[in-house]
């Protein structure tokens, strides 16, 4: 039986972003209806590690936005009836050779003129903070303020609190369509089991964001990218909080021409060190980065790649036995920014797009959603993330139904 509600914003996906911006509406007192095709968080927001970083952003406007989605999990921690494991334990990019150093020292100065607590550590220093990092290392670039938690906790958390103020959740509950009126606005979202009535819809759907969006005739250039994640079984603690490579960033940020000395098979998935403990006291590595369409199963190639990348930083860890692999897809743009924006689609909004900062970035997201709905103030400039910026991939159709 199809049930008619009606809303002042219709919000399309369950994952941690289409969570906080229905938290943040709702803390706004506006009426919002959360639809989800499966459960909340069960999709890219329940296949990651949970950070929330800074230190491996380019240094300016992504910096900027990343620190001031960061500055916003203390006081979410505080206000939730629900632990999502927040801590801010910081975070070091482990440096491989000479060469890295030199761009490292330059990049730390970088982020530390943006007012982040970074510095560099030589081989003595770094070794202090990670005794069991390989004694090749020549040093580490280390940040106090980047921080991790419980993803699936995270979107939880904020759902029961908007459940509080009047949202409606409706999960398992696809959307088929979106009606517009004659001048091209929005009227009405129809689900599997709801019609509902609304001016306004937020396309929070992640990877599926084009789906929703050529529902209205635009295009929304997001599209899947794979990573895969190992579990190792409860050990020793191996690392006091999150280690990455700097080489992947070096080789990011410098256009491509830094080789990094791996093997071709890390080359070719995309293969950078990265390793989370966990409070459980086990920890997990990544990452990798594929095309892959929307397959979610595990390569074994792939995965004893980023164990053989892991233990080239971390030999003690050889004889440690992996429990668990998994893979998630983030929802990539070409630019790696996410969309934040208004549409040529009246009453449209897009928010998708975040790939692998969909966590880190969720409660800027909700905040700056729901400050243009309620037309508040920015709290940052969001040209750098109109959908408008793919201008040719950007164009909304002129259909109505």
């Amino acid at each position: 039986m199809t049930v008619c509600k009606t809303a002042d914003v219709v919000v399309i996906g369950g994952g941690v972003v289409g969570a906080a911006i229905t938290y943040f509406l709702t803390r706004n007192n506006v009426k919002v209806a959360l639809v989800e095709k499966g459960a909340i968080a069960s999709g890219t927001s329940g296949r990651c590690e949970g950070d929330v970083l800074v230190c491996d952003k380019e240094p300016g406007f992504d910096t900027r936005l990343n620190k001031l989605s960061q500055d916003l999990f203390p006081q979410i921690d505080r206000e939730l009836d629900y632990d999502i494991g927040w801590t801010q334990k910081g975070s070091l990019l482990a440096i491989e050779n000479d060469e890295e150093m030199e761009v490292a020292k330059t990049f730390c100065d970088r982020l530390a003129a943006e007012g982040l607590p970074v510095r560099i550590l030589d081989r003595y220093e770094v070794r202090e903070v990670e005794p069991y990092l390989a004694e090749d290392i020549v040093g580490g670039m280390e940040t106090d303020g980047d921080g991790s938690l419980y993803p699936m906790g995270l979107a939880y958390g904020l759902i029961s609190d908007a459940k509080k103020r009047g949202a409606w959740i409706l999960t398992h509950n696809a959307v088929l369509d979106i009606k517009r009126d004659i001048n091209g606005g929005i009227t009405k979202v129809i689900t599997q089991r709801n019609e509902i009535t609304t001016p306004q819809v937020v396309n929070a759907a992640g990877i599926w964001a084009p789906v929703i969006g050529r529902m209205v005739g635009l295009e929304i250039p997001v599209k899947p990218r794979q990573g895969q994640m190992l579990v190792s079984e409860r050990t020793f603690p191996v690392a006091r909080r999150k280690v990455m490579e700097f080489g992947y960033m070096m080789a990011k940020f410098e256009g491509g021409n830094y080789a990094r000395n791996v093997t071709s098979e890390m080359e070719k998935f995309g293969v950078a060190l990265v390793f989370e403990p966990t409070e459980a006291q086990n920890f997990l590595i990544g990452s990798s980065r594929r095309f892959v369409g929307a397959d979610t199963s595990c390569d074994v190639r792939v995965l004893r790649a980023m164990a053989q990348r892991a233990i080239r930083f971390f030999p003690a860890i050889k004889d440690i036995n992996v429990i668990r692999s998994y893979a998630g897809l983030r929802p990539y743009t070409p630019d790696h920014l996410p969309i934040i924006s208004k549409t040529q689609v009246g009453g449209f909004y897009v928010a998708a797009g975040h790939e692998g900062d969909g966590i880190g970035l969720s409660l800027i997201t909700g905040k700056l959603v729901t400050q243009m709905i309620c037309g508040d103030p920015l709290a940052i400039n969001v040209d750098p993330l109109k959908l408008s910026r793919f201008q040719k991939e950007g164009r909304a159709s002129s259909r109505t139904n």
